[in-house]
């Protein structure tokens, strides 16, 4: 990537904002915010979930527009029209939520943000910086085929293929195994190198702290500290954050010599993707007051294991047991009523209706459990307070009453899908990157809702790249890789060393495979 070239700029920032205000109705979602970041420098934008953060860099990539305050680019004012005229002056962004079509191609995709280019160069562009910067893609593969990982690739490598001056990426290693965000890692240290700046959001604090040198934080739409995230530790970081100490999840020593609520009995499972991943001989077992997790590199069979435990894909009855009842060949709806819940990792479009009310997408998942629906006449009143018990419990944060899902912003919308799963009170949750893009505190009490859960007789299936997740939660740990799953070990018998050489095995046959 060529460089952006030696600025003698002192003391000025490459981008300042300046008592940046916006308000949506009675939140105040940015109140007079001031930051700067400087060329070279990765800074962070740290914050709890509602805290403002998405706002404000949607307003410095030119997507909304503040009601008061301003921007400072390379010194001068600048009011963005939209984001085409901020990718004009060199700012590029990662969304958290993707912004890719589905039916595309990825070399498609990547074409609709660059000048025009022949289709057969780019590819090969493409091909090569994914791999350079160890986000590997296959240009010709459609975007419906690829696992939520090998779409974040996509939004990055087609970002960095902008060469921004002003890179900002949000929550960019919520899906990349540690191997793949070493090497996102190495590629920003490079970009910063180059005299380019990276806005850095994200909750996993222990990364904020290796990778940057300078952080603003945000608290209810204010900023209340600037810091050096080196010098600071993960706690004291996420105290700025929340306002008070973030308390350990409380796990108890589980006996998971309860009674076997899922079984899976050599699963054998040909993807539909001649590119994808099947699934072969998988076999395992959860049980009552139970935690199991499986790590495991996007792409090597997370999506279509998921899909036939929660029978979206149907497989031989025997192969998937609720409870010792065979539901291979049956399909969500049946696998619901017998107490299953499933929470899958890609929040809009499949853990929640987008265009849908909360309360409407409650409707969707537990109208059978919650009796919302009594002789064909809709309870309103209960639905709604279901809504509201929910959003209490799980600080559910938004504007509206009872906004579409596509409204609240992805730590919200998490936690709005993970506790309207759980509080229908289910037997097995199958829960699929639980604590992607939440902030520590969400984080904590989301895991400890799962560990609660399983203290009360239910069993959990925990499906994560996150190894610090996974060793935190997990009775017993297992890794997918190549669609085969190793046994599931007590978590003592292993390392997180252990389990990322398993998941880093499989990184390095894909990286070596031969190009199509």
């Amino acid at each position: 990537m060529t460089g952006v070239g030696t600025q003698d700029s002192g003391d000025q920032p490459l981008l300042a904002a300046s008592a940046i205000s916006k308000r949506y109705g009675s939140l105040l979602a940015n109140d007079a915010i001031d930051l700067a970041i400087r060329p070279g420098e990765i800074h962070a934008l740290l914050g709890e979930n509602g805290a403002g953060k998405s706002t404000l860099v949607k307003i410095l990539y030119g997507l909304i527009a503040p009601d008061s305050g301003q921007i400072i680019w390379q010194g001068a004012p600048l009011v963005l029209s939209g984001p085409a005229e901020a990718r004009h002056h060199g700012i590029a962004m990662v969304f958290q939520h993707f912004s890719l079509f589905d039916t595309l191609s990825v070399v498609e995709n990547v074409a609709l943000a660059l000048p025009p280019e022949p289709v057969a160069a780019l590819s090969e562009r493409v091909y090569r910086v994914s791999r350079e910067y160890g986000l590997d893609l296959e240009p010709g593969r459609e975007v419906w085929r690829l696992s939520v990982g090998e779409r974040q690739r996509i939004e990055i490598v087609r970002c960095l293929m902008q060469n921004p001056k002003l890179l900002i990426l949000d929550e960019p290693t919520s899906v990349l195994s540690p191997t793949e965000t070493s090497g996102l890692f190495r590629t920003l240290e490079a970009i910063r190198g180059e005299g380019r700046s990276v806005l850095y959001i994200s909750h996993k604090l222990e990364e904020v702290r290796v990778l940057c040198r300078s952080a603003t934080v945000l608290r209810h739409g204010r900023k209340v500290a600037s810091c050096d995230p080196s010098r600071e530790s993960a706690a004291s970081l996420a105290r700025m954050m929340v306002g008070e100490d973030i308390h350990d999840v409380q796990v108890k020593p589980h006996r998971g010599d309860g009674a076997e609520r899922l079984g899976v009995r050599q699963l054998n499972l040909a993807s539909p993707d001649p590119h994808g991943t099947s699934l072969v001989d998988v076999s395992f077992s959860v049980r009552a007051g139970e935690i199991v997790g499986i790590a495991g590199v996007a792409g090597n069979g997370q999506d279509e294991l998921f899909s036939a435990l929660s029978g979206e894909v149907s497989s031989l009855p025997e192969t998937v047991c609720i409870d010792g009842q065979a539901v291979g060949a049956k399909g969500i709806v049946a696998r619901r009523e017998l107490g299953a819940a499933f929470i899958p990792e890609e929040r809009l479009g499949h853990g929640a209706a987008p265009g849908f009310t909360l309360s409407e997408n409650v409707l969707v998942s537990q109208h059978g459990k919650q009796g919302f629906v009594r002789r064909g006449v809709l309870d309103r009143a209960a639905l709604r307070d279901c809504l509201a018990a929910i959003r209490q419990r799980f600080d559910v944060r938004a504007g509206e009453i009872d906004p579409p899902a596509r409204a609240l912003s992805g730590g919200n919308l998490q936690k709005f899908i993970v506790g309207r799963d759980i509080m229908g009170a289910p037997r097995l949750v199958i829960v699929a990157q639980p604590t992607w893009g939440v902030d520590a505190g969400a984080a904590a009490f989301l895991r400890q809702s799962l560990v609660d859960l399983a203290e009360q007789s239910g069993a959990v299936l925990v499906i994560s790249q996150d190894l610090d997740e996974l060793f935190e939660l997990s009775d017993r740990i297992a890794v997918l890789s190549r669609g085969r799953l190793s046994p599931a070990l007590p978590r003592g018998q292993q390392t997180r060393e252990s389990i990322g050489l398993m998941m880093g095995e499989a990184m390095r046959e894909v990286a070596h495979a031969p190009h199509a």
